[in-house]
């Protein structure tokens, strides 16, 4: 019998944030705009990665609103 396992992670970065005005919804802190990357892998190796920005919570992380 034979197994396969596939192992497919996808991590988010953030690359670069400045301070932005507004606060979170969920826990009143305040907000930056960042650069995020998205890299999916499939056995420790890449194969997609993209470039977004988003609005992101300082203190919780949530994503407030996205633009991709």
């Amino acid at each position: 019998m034979v197994c396969f396992c596939f192992l497919v992670d996808q991590t988010r970065k953030v690359r670069w944030s400045k301070p932005a005005a507004g606060l979170c919804s969920r826990c009143g802190c305040g907000a930056s705009v960042a650069d995020m990357k998205t890299s999916t892998r499939f056995c420790l190796v890449p194969f997609y990665w993209r470039t977004w920005r988003a609005v992101i919570c300082t203190f919780c992380g949530s994503i407030l609103r996205s633009y991709r």
